[in-house]
């Protein structure tokens, strides 16, 4: 399953925000599959999507971020997936 994180910050966890990423690279967990990740151009929000099939694995990395990130998850589908429920 696709899901569409997107995650912000505010200005006064700007400076942890980049020193932990630098440190880590938020590389996903076994389990998750990041397909692609941006960042808006001010920098202070960011979309990943994600393959996985175990959502919990998924919740579990974002978790490790809560102190200085806010999130949302969606489920999504890709244009197949799409096609896929709208001929049913």
């Amino acid at each position: 399953m696709y899901f569409m994180t997107v995650w912000t910050f505010s200005p006064e966890n700007s400076q942890a925000t980049i020193e932990r990423f630098m440190e880590t690279g938020a590389v996903p967990p076994e389990g998750v599959t990041m397909l692609s990740r941006w960042h808006d151009a001010a920098g202070h929000r960011g979309f990943a999507i994600s393959e996985t099939d175990d959502p919990i694995a998924l919740a579990k990395w974002c978790r490790g971020w809560t102190d200085l990130l806010e999130f949302e998850i969606i489920p999504v589908l890709n244009d197949e997936q799409l096609a896929a429920a709208l001929s049913e």
